[in-house]
């Protein structure tokens, strides 16, 4: 891979249109807006991430304030590896250079805030549900699942993977005319893409490319065209299998900074664990730092800080500041490797020995305390019971479409996604279902179910 060849500016969509320019707002920019405008992107407001909202008074982030923040993140560490690139290449043309100066930290940006705009309600516990409930299938329905499906459409239902829905949420027309989904820049669109793989190549942990997966059957044609684009090299001849854009670093770089710092400031707001625990965490990430960072200057700081909260919020920024710089340098370092594309751990994995077994702490600490708590479980078993209800109805119409509950129910489904109740195209079909429940919100799935179970009625006036 090249560096000027991976930044193409081209739309899904629009691939035979001239590029549109704007005095205000550049190719890149415009993909920040679109996503940031998008009601996909306004529904993860009510989407859980780790904590269930706990009522007037406490706020906890959810799927949208996580995604913000990432982008946030993202932007600064697309700043800093697009002036490195920028000076480390002073010979290239000047396109090469505006874009890594100044571009690359609205693509790095939009990227963050689209990474989880697949994830359906529930926080990761919805994701599950929905692969439980196709591994559970009986009878006459596993039956026409595993006839008319191939193998890799199969597996994108038993092995659902938000990430290859975000790139089908972001890439896909559903019921419009238009082509290209939310027609964003290849650039941006590669940048999401974790694990490019399709769902037969991917869950298979040997390399870092298909950990998971990160494109379903439906999008295979579309990623090859766009990796074709962007010059990355497909790794297997015989199978769907990529490298990773560079830029993908990036983005999972700046999620794995704020999940791992936020999730531990809303378990403080939520009285799960005590400001000494996040102070002795930490603090430690400091003990060879210098200046205004030396662990004397940061700690006697956070001791004249007054409220707690602040206190947490003063060592967030301190914290994400200091592993925005190291992962800088860790991509830098790794250049050669990332356009190779044979980079086989994330940036943070690459951090200084000490570092990286006190982000291995904090990993452990959190599966302990914060992702096994009380109430993060109960939002997940409830995520299993309505995600779980709503495919069991609205899968079994599909199934059997000509039913006279089974037409009522596919009433409810938004026009956007197409049901045909054909036989040839239960994929697709099933595909419609499973769009329209990863869409909902947290209280809209929650609210469908009740109403289609009996558990609650419509009012009658």
């Amino acid at each position: 891979m090249n560096w000027q060849q991976l930044t193409s500016s081209k739309r899904s969509g629009s691939e035979n249109k001239t590029a549109y320019t704007d005095a205000v707002r550049t190719s890149f920019v415009r993909d920040y807006d679109r996503l940031i405008f998008s009601s996909a992107f306004r529904r993860l407001q009510n989407k859980t991430q780790v904590f269930p909202l706990p009522g007037p008074g406490v706020f906890v982030h959810n799927r949208l304030t996580h995604s913000l923040e990432v982008a946030s993140v993202g932007r600064s560490l697309g700043k800093a590896v697009g002036d490195a690139l920028a000076q480390k290449y002073p010979q290239e043309n000047d396109y090469f250079r505006e874009f890594y100066k100044y571009e690359l930290p609205s693509v790095i940006a939009a990227g963050c805030l689209a990474h989880d705009i697949g994830n359906p309600p529930f926080g990761h516990s919805g994701e599950d549900a929905i692969r439980t409930f196709f591994t559970e299938l009986t009878g006459t329905e596993k039956a026409q699942f595993s006839e008319l499906l191939s193998e890799n459409q199969q597996r994108d239902f038993l092995y659902f993977e938000g990430n290859a829905n975000a790139f089908r949420t972001l890439t896909h027309s559903f019921n419009e005319k238009a082509a290209g989904g939310f027609r964003l820049t290849y650039a941006t669109l590669a940048s999401i893409v974790k694990y490019p793989s399709d769902s037969l190549s991917g869950f298979n942990k040997q390399q870092l490319v298909t950990k998971k997966s990160g494109f379903f059957d439906s999008e295979i044609e579309t990623y090859k065209h766009i990796a074709n684009e962007l010059g990355i090299p497909r790794l297997d001849d015989s199978k769907n299998i990529f490298a990773r854009h560079p830029f993908v670093y990036l983005v999972e770089a700046a999620d794995d900074i704020c999940y791992r710092i936020i999730d531990f400031e809303d378990a403080h707001r939520l009285n799960i664990i005590s400001i000494d625990t996040i102070k002795e965490l930490f603090l430690q990430f400091f003990e060879n730092e210098t200046g205004y960072d030396a662990r004397e200057k940061v700690e006697d700081t956070f001791n004249g800080i007054n409220d707690n909260n602040q206190r947490v919020q003063f060592l967030r920024a301190k914290l994400i500041n200091l592993l925005i710089n190291r992962v800088t340098n860790v991509f830098m370092e790794k250049e050669e490797e990332l356009l190779q594309g044979t980079l086989q751990r994330s940036l943070i994995d690459y951090l200084p020995e000490s570092e990286l077994q006190l982000m291995k702490t904090i990993d452990e600490f959190s599966i302990q305390h914060i992702y096994n708590h009380r109430s993060v479980v109960e939002i997940e078993i409830a995520g299993y019971n309505v995600i779980g209800g709503l495919l069991k109805e609205f899968f079994a119409a599909v199934i059997n479409p000509k039913s006279a509950k089974s037409k009522k129910l596919l009433q409810l489904i938004s026009q956007q996604f197409i049901i045909t109740g054909e036989r040839d195209k239960l994929y697709n079909d099933i595909q419609s279902v499973v769009d329209f429940i990863a869409g909902m919100t947290d209280l809209f799935a929650v609210d469908v179910f009740r109403k289609i179970t009996g558990i609650e009625f419509p009012q009658i006036r």
